[in-house]
C-alpha cells in the first residue's frame, strides 16, 4: 500500500470517528443565523387578528403570510395547521396602525407623515421554555404629506412587515 493510499485511509478514519463522536451529541441548525434545535421539525403560526383601532381590511392576511414566508425561506421547519403540533408556536394580534404627522412645517402642517404597526406577539419552545416570551414589536415608515397615503399604503405595509417580521423572527430564532 503506498502512501497516497494510506492518507485516504487515515482521512476515512478520522471522519468516520469524528462522525461517531458527533453522533451522540446534541446539535443544532444554524441557515442564515438562525439557532433551530435539531429535533424541532415543525412551527405553528397563528393568522394574526387585527385589534388595531384605524383597521386595513388586508393588514392581517398581509402580514401572517410575511412572518410564514420568512420562517419558511429562513428555516428548514414546516408550517403546520395545529398548534399542538408545531414545536414552535407564534402566536399574536395586530395592536396598532397610526398615521401621524412628524415633521411639522412653520405654517404648521405637516411636511411627513409616519405609518406605524404594532403586533404584539407569544413565541412558545416546546424543547426550551427559556426562550419563550411575550413581547410587542413596532416598526414605521415615513411618506411625504404630499403623497396620497391610499396610492403609496401597500408599499409601506411591506416595508414595515418586512422589518417587524425580521425583528420577530432574530428575537424567536437567532436569540437576540
Amino acid at each position: 500500500m503506498d502512501s497516497r493510499n494510506r492518507r485516504h485511509i487515515l482521512v476515512l478514519m478520522l471522519m468516520l470517528a469524528a462522525s461517531a463522536l458527533l453522533g451522540g451529541c446534541r446539535m443544532s441548525v444554524s441557515l442564515t443565523g438562525s439557532s433551530i434545535d435539531a429535533r424541532a421539525k415543525t412551527v405553528y403560526i397563528q393568522t394574526f387578528r387585527n385589534n388595531a383601532t384605524l383597521v386595513n381590511p388586508t393588514l392581517s392576511q398581509q402580514f401572517t403570510n410575511a412572518l410564514k414566508d420568512r420562517v419558511q425561506g429562513q428555516t428548514p421547519l414546516t408550517i403546520v395547521d395545529n398548534k399542538h403540533n408545531g414545536d414552535y408556536t407564534i402566536e399574536g394580534s395586530i395592536t396598532g396602525y397610526s398615521i401621524r404627522p412628524v415633521a411639522i412645517q412653520g405654517d404648521e402642517t405637516a411636511a411627513m407623515n409616519r405609518l406605524t404597526i404594532t403586533v404584539s406577539v407569544s413565541f412558545t419552545n416546546k424543547f426550551d421554555e427559556t426562550q419563550n416570551f411575550e413581547q410587542s414589536f413596532s416598526r414605521y415608515a415615513d411618506y411625504s404629506s404630499t403623497q396620497n397615503f391610499t396610492s403609496i399604503e401597500s408599499s409601506l405595509v411591506d416595508q414595515i412587515n418586512e422589518a417587524l417580521t425580521e425583528d420577530i423572527f432574530n428575537k424567536a430564532f437567532v436569540n437576540w
